[in-house]
């Protein structure tokens, strides 16, 4: 069944990149639901149109056509899910004029000033944003280690030292995650993305001359979410590939927020932890 704050008709998705779009079109289905997808050119899977009944193509200029074609579909409430790269909306887009006089108007130009507008407008258009882990809550971790391997002392150490620096940069909203080693930063999130991120770190880390250091190249990830998160856009996530990154570059326990993170590939995840020796833990 449907939340019961919500009905069956009415429903819209705004995809972005990974697999996020796809679980919540499976989500919204398993209640009965079918949404219009309006998905983002530059982001989307192709394999959305194989999934959606009703899909149309946009580019992330066009806020005036991804509007016009919600309300010929009847979209009052719409779900944003899927990973927009911030250096795509700085960069190369055309906006058409109603995003370009959004864009002149914005204090600031970081996620939530940018995302938050959008959903002004949308909202002035008769389409609310709603919650965009409504149809996800199981993905959602309770408190405690998710692994077999529980984080020893050093991360833990780390992971309590990261959580302080993580707090104070997504405050800011300049990122949602922080990579860690002896309690020294080693890497700290902004327009680039989490893998990219954990990447970086982990060649920061190879760059260390010498097999001997006072520092230590375990890494640990700390991700959270923002303080208020609003949870209808820029929910943290992790998956799968983020434990293929996290191995690749050393890194050997990720802490997430409870209640806020999505693990995107739900027990799929762990599995892949527990087989990587990495440990996780909802904080």
């Amino acid at each position: 069944m449907a939340n019961a704050e919500t009905s069956t008709t009415g429903w819209g998705l705004i995809a972005g990149n990974g697999r996020f779009p796809f679980l919540v079109l499976e989500g919204a289905r398993s209640q009965g639901i079918e949404m219009a997808v309006i998905a983002l050119k530059e982001e989307a899977a192709p394999e959305l149109e194989r999934l959606a009944k009703r899909l149309h193509w946009v580019s992330l200029g066009e806020l005036s056509k991804a509007i016009d074609l919600m309300h010929q579909e009847g979209v009052t409430q719409a779900v944003m899910a899927g990973q927009v790269k911030h250096n795509k909306i700085f960069s190369s887009i055309r906006p058409d004029w109603k995003l370009a006089k959004l864009l002149l108007a914005l204090p600031r130009k970081n996620t939530d000033a940018l995302i938050g507008a959008v959903a002004h407008v949308l909202e002035d258009e008769g389409i609310r944003l709603v919650d965009s882990t409504l149809f996800l809550k199981p993905l959602l971790p309770e408190p405690g280690v998710l692994t077999r391997r529980v984080p020893d002392t050093r991360e833990a150490t780390d992971i309590s030292y990261g959580l302080g620096v993580a707090r104070q940069i997504s405050g800011m909203d300049i990122g949602q995650t922080v990579v860690i080693s002896d309690r020294a930063c080693v890497a700290v999130e902004a327009m680039e993305g989490t893998d990219a991120t954990i990447e970086r770190a982990g060649q920061l880390m190879r760059s260390l001359e010498g097999s001997a250091s006072t520092l230590s190249r375990a890494l640990t990830v700390v991700k959270i979410a923002k303080p208020n998160q609003d949870m209808r856009f820029d929910v943290p996530v992790a998956g799968v590939k983020t434990i293929e990154v996290m191995r690749s570059a050393g890194a050997t326990c990720l802490a997430v927020d409870s209640g806020k993170c999505l693990l995107l590939d739900g027990d799929v995840i762990i599995q892949a932890a527990n087989s990587a020796k990495i440990s996780i833990v909802a904080d």
